[in-house]
Order: structure tokens, then sequence, then C-alpha cells
């Protein structure tokens, strides 16, 4: 492992510590103000901090405590001020109304080193489906057949 990959995994870490303790602030410091968000809740597409604040307190708010995010085969490369990252994650809690919920996404970043300060340019985040239904994989098994 490099430097730049131990100092992006550190990076990631936090933001997910961020993202399962709820800390808005904390965690918008990952991006910059010209941030592109593509997610799977409509609009579908969220650009600037402004967006992406307002659609991260909205997931935040779908749950009664905290968030759990287990993160799972990630991989990150770099080139220079630059890298990629991908993972899955396990998203799951106490939803509103007290029911327990548990759902797999996928996630894409990219990332950009200014001033040896790295930040999410562009995020993309994704649902599976199940093909036979076309619903919304729910599985507890990151590899369970459809």
């Amino acid at each position: 492992m490099t430097a730049n990959d131990f100092a992006l995994e550190t990076f990631l870490k936090t933001r997910a510590e961020a993202q399962q303790s709820k800390d808005i602030d904390a965690l918008m410091r990952h991006y910059p103000p010209d941030i592109v968000y593509y997610d799977v809740v409509p609009p579908l597409r969220f650009t600037g901090t402004a967006e992406v604040r307002a659609n991260f307190l909205r997931w935040f708010d779908g749950y009664e405590g905290p968030i759990s995010l287990d993160t799972h085969e990630l991989t990150v490369v770099t080139e220079g001020d630059t890298a990629f990252a991908n993972m899955l994650h396990l998203d799951s809690g106490t939803r509103k109304g007290g029911l327990q919920s548990a759902i797999w996404v996928r996630e894409t970043t990219c990332l950009r080193r200014t001033n040896g300060q790295w930040l999410i340019t562009h995020e993309h985040i994704s649902v599976p489906i199940n093909p036979i239904n076309l619903q919304a994989w729910l599985p507890t098994e990151m590899n369970q057949p459809a």
C-alpha cells in the first residue's frame, strides 16, 4: 500500500464515520463547492455543496439513530493528484417508524488533490436490482444469487 493509498483510505474512513454519526459538517468537509453527486433518489443528480448537503440531511433524517455503513471490497487507484475508489456498502439501521432495514449500495468516487488536500469531486451511488422482478436487491449476503 502506498502513502497515497493509505491517505485515501483514511480519508474515506473519516467520511464514513461522519456519515454513520450523521455529522453533516464533518461530512461536507470531504466535498468541494463544485461537487457532482449522483444518487438513487430524485432528482438523481445533485450539484454543489448546498444540494449535496440537503440530500445527505434527507438521508440522515430517514433513520432513528446512527446509520451502519459496512464497507466491502474497497479499491483505490491513484495517479498523481487524481484518484478513483469503488466499494460496496451495506447500509443498515433503524428507519423512522422502527423498521430495521439493510440495503446494498455500490459507490464510485472520484477525487482530486489540491494543495495537498483530497476532496471528492464526483460520486455515484447505485442500488443493485433483482433482474427477475426489477425491485431493489435486499439480501444480507453480498453474493447471494437473485
